[in-house]
């Protein structure tokens, strides 16, 4: 089922990509900032990204899946790319859906680029179950960052405040399939449902 389902979303992005041709088929345009991602320990789910404190840099860009101009409704992007070690990262991408225990499962198209709940909508592997984050804008550059499991509230791991503008290319591309957090994995199927669509687009660059 997931291996159907990366085809068709591989050949969504394909097809994309050719009616309109552009660097990105996906969040073309995008706003690239540093922040500082703190993350406050006390959760309990054996993943050493939210149960674990501490302090980092890292890269955020804020886009529109299709690109259309505020205030037309789009699904906004909020892509993070966050040190782990060894000098490598890990990209995490969420986008605005639904807040509610159902409603997170849904993708929910805003008017304005930082509106409305943003989050992973696909689930992440812990040591304790699956949980899902989410991310809210909380202050005038400052969002939360939270975690949940299946049919439970939102519970708060770590605060993100945008710093300055970063000067890496707007085109930057981010790929949650190929690297994760510390404790967070990637399911099999999640894998194979979202991966092929990644490479497609990676390669519709190169044309």
């Amino acid at each position: 089922m997931a291996r159907t389902g990366g085809r068709v979303l591989q050949t969504a992005v394909d097809v994309l990509a050719r009616l309109r041709p552009a660097d990105k088929p996906l969040h073309p345009h995008g706003t690239v900032r540093l922040a500082v991602l703190r993350r406050h320990p006390g959760a309990t789910t054996g993943a050493a990204f939210l149960d674990e404190g501490g302090s980092h840099e890292v890269v955020v860009r804020l886009s529109r899946a299709v690109g259309l101009p505020e205030p037309v409704p789009d699904v906004n992007g909020l892509a993070l790319r966050v040190p782990t070690s060894r000098g490598e990262h890990a990209d995490l991408l969420l986008a605005t859906t639904g807040h509610g225990r159902w409603t997170r499962f849904l993708l929910a198209p805003r008017t304005r680029l930082s509106d409305g709940f943003f989050s992973t909508l696909l689930p992440y592997r812990t040591p304790t179950g699956p949980v899902w984050l989410g991310a809210q804008l909380v202050g005038e550059a400052t969002w939360q960052l939270v975690w949940a499991r299946p049919g439970t509230d939102w519970k708060s791991f770590a605060m993100l405040e945008l710093t300055t503008e970063s000067d890496r290319d707007p085109l930057l591309s981010f790929d949650p399939t190929r690297s994760t957090p510390p404790g967070l994995e990637i399911y099999e199927w999640h894998r194979r449902l979202r991966a092929p669509a990644y490479e497609t687009a990676r390669q519709s660059r190169a044309r």
